[in-house]
């Protein structure tokens, strides 16, 4: 599981010291509601040859799944990029005219979101140039770096974009759950294609034991496609779909695993070579189980079809990849929160029968991030916990990770921003949460992804995907809702993770303002919340102010026209929390589809649009741009007159734009040409 960041912050361009003593600067570019970073790699010239070497193979593979993302997002994302690609590539004209300035602002939105729909929203980006002048733009390129082949012509390439990028009502969404839709037909997501929400129910019902005490997570790694009124799945792997991208993510790992940094990690890459080349799932739980249990390099790495927030149904997985190295220092925190997992879930309010009885390998670290790629470029996550597999978890354990150089970065661009000024209650609370977000968010993060994804366990019998495509939601509010329960508890003073209680009070303060009003303005006008994690926040905010109104817990109010939000008793919101995670918890245990869906639809989706509306014209005042994303650092290896590596550089980038058509030449593998 991965946790987004919650944080809204300002793109003004604070520095800080490198290693070196230099300035560095952390903002790059910002683009209508869109920003992009930079971040460092701190520590990373103190690592060994070895280390640095396998970090730029696995980056290597990193990399080179990027094509495989863009189009499981939309089928025509490739060709759209790459006819983008020509374009900025071959013009020669004025940059400076508002049309032109207006595709390469659409160009980089649809660059960061990885396809021409938002990557929050999941609403299509439609441009606000004219598509005669697009056409303009295509037909003056380069006409041998167009995506043609077979002596088709722009104007055929035309014929086919131009609907899809221009047309409001065609491919209007990237993923569909409006009430009444069918969420497989009229989602434009490319996990399946010619078949309805219900056939995908029956072609996968009955493959699924829930007797099962290890299933693997059926329908991960594949789309489901009708061909001649039959279904098939056509499987991501060597010589299947994806293949081409595949094969050059495993010429890197067959490199990687041989600088690993013990025979345990050679052994988990070779494993997970195996399961690209061949898509099977069992072979995908067999290395999840070596990674998950081998804790001790230093140097660690995701990359696979892990997470399954952009499918409807909630089974098909994006392809994603990370490259990490262990930060010691941080790291001890987390061991402390690990070390006493049991504690944690001995003590926490849920049903006795669906707590563990033993924990079992709960691996906590803080991490910096070398290379980010798929699902988790630009726009990073700040902390994972995997493996997702139940049985995995159960039996083995899991990973969790915080991504410090990630969040440094956030960090350091959100201390000016001015929003606490805009939407903070009072000057009371705005000095608490300066005095102790950093501490108190690394900490929500550490607990929500070392214990809270680990925590709990199913009803024996209990179906893992009952609950459909509010499962990413009703998990992401299990794990918070761990965290939240426990930032108030004075076991984390004994341990030494929070110096007092206002701390934990500062985290309750920025969660409910982040809940109920502030992550509004990622919402356009007359929109519903969609992402998992928005969703998640929204049920649980909601929820604790609806249940908490007859003794006031917390406080809606207005003051010179504006609307804040305060906490009046933060033991009774606690308390509320705590009533809240036993009931997630059991719906999750118990598969409860009907409760889980209640929760959600209740609280976690509709917007009041009075207040948004409020939200968006205090926010806009403040000239942010709420999503945030990155870009990644370019390792350089050093050679010796052998061929071999010497030495591994980082030369940190300085344009968005130029990374994107760098990628685009250099790591594109899929075929993406209209014949």
């Amino acid at each position: 599981m991965l946790t987004a960041l919650m944080l809204l912050a300002s793109c003004t361009g604070r520095q800080t010291k490198t290693e070196e003593g230099e300035e560095f600067n952390y903002f790059v570019d910002q683009f209508e509601d869109m920003r992009v970073f930079r971040y460092r790699l701190p520590g990373f010239e103190s690592l060994s040859l070895r280390q640095k070497e396998l970090i730029y193979y696995l980056s290597e593979a990193a990399l080179c799944g990027r094509d495989i993302l863009w189009d499981q997002n939309f089928k025509y994302n490739l060709l759209i990029r790459k006819t983008n690609e020509a374009i900025i590539k071959s013009w020669q004209g004025d940059k400076e005219t508002p049309e032109y300035k207006s595709f390469i602002t659409w160009a980089k939105r649809v660059f960061f979101a990885n396809g021409i729909h938002h990557h929050y929203s999941a609403d299509k980006m439609l441009p606000s140039f004219s598509k005669e002048f697009y056409t303009s733009l295509v037909k003056g390129s380069d006409q041998s770096l167009l995506p043609v082949g077979n002596g088709k012509t722009a104007d055929d390439l035309l014929a086919v974009i131009l609907p899809v990028i221009f047309d409001p009502d065609l491919y209007p969404r990237k993923i569909e759950r409006g009430e009444g839709k069918d969420i497989i037909a009229e989602s434009a997501v490319n996990f399946y294609e010619g078949v309805t929400a219900r056939e995908v129910e029956s072609f996968y019902n009955g493959k699924i034991n829930p007797a099962d005490p290890r299933p693997v997570a059926i329908g991960l790694n594949s789309k489901l496609v009708k061909k001649n009124g039959r279904i098939v799945e056509e499987v991501y792997k060597s010589g299947g779909l994806y293949g081409e991208a595949i094969d050059r993510i495993i010429y890197w790992l067959e490199k990687a695993k041989n600088v690993a940094e013990n025979e345990i990690q050679k052994k988990e890459l070779e494993v997970l070579i195996q399961y690209y080349r061949t898509g099977d799932l069992k072979t995908w739980d067999d290395y999840n189980v070596l990674w998950a249990r081998n804790t001790e390099p230093v140097v660690d790495y995701v990359n696979g079809f892990i997470e399954v927030y952009e499918d409807p149904m909630g089974m098909k997985a994006t392809w994603e990849a990370i490259v990490d190295y262990k930060d010691p220092e941080a790291t001890r925190r987390t061991e402390t929160i690990t070390a006493n997992a049991q504690w944690f879930e001995d003590n926490s309010p849920v049903q006795p029968q669906y707590k563990k009885e033993k924990v079992t390998g709960v691996a906590a670290k803080v991490i910096n991030i070398a290379m980010l790629g798929g699902d988790c470029y630009p726009a990073s996550p700040i902390g994972i916990n995997l493996p997702n597999s139940d049985w995995i978890r159960k039996e083995v354990g899991s990973k969790s990770v915080t991504l410090a150089n990630i969040s440094e970065a956030y960090d350091v661009m959100s201390a000016r921003s001015g929003m606490l000024d805009e939407f903070a209650a009072s000057k009371e609370e705005i000095e608490r949460v300066r005095k102790y977000a950093s501490i108190a968010d690394a900490l929500h993060t550490d607990l929500h992804e070392c214990v809270g994804h680990a925590s709990g366990k199913l009803a024996e019998g209990t179906d893992p995907n009952a609950l459909k495509e509010h499962q990413s939601a009703l998990e992401e509010a299990r794990a918070d809702l761990f965290a939240l329960y426990y930032m108030m508890d004075n076991k984390l003073i004994e341990l030494g993770l929070l110096p007092e209680k206002e701390a934990a009070m500062a985290e309750y303060d920025s969660y409910i303002r982040n809940g109920m009003l502030t992550q509004l303005v990622r919402i356009r006008p007359g929109k519903q919340i969609e992402q998992a994690h928005m969703r998640a926040r929204a049920m649980i905010a909601r929820w604790a102010y609806e249940n908490g109104k007859d003794e006031n817990v917390i406080e809606l109010f207005t003051r010179d026209g504006k609307t804040f939000v305060k906490i009046n008793d933060y033991e009774k919101l606690r308390n509320l929390f705590g009533s809240l995670l036993r009931e997630v918890q059991r719906i999750k245990s118990e598969g409860d589809y009907e409760a889980g869906k209640t929760l959600i639809e209740s609280y976690g989706v509709k917007v009041d649009p009075v207040l948004h509306n409020e939200m968006l014209a205090r926010y806009e005042k403040l000239k942010l741009a709420p999503y945030t994303g990155f870009l990644n650092p370019r390792l350089v290896p050093v050679y010796n007159d052998k061929g071999e590596i010497t030495d591994v550089k980082v030369e940190y980038e300085q344009d968005y734009l130029s990374q994107m058509i760098y990628y685009g030449t250099n790591y594109s593998f899929l075929p993406a040409i209209l014949n």
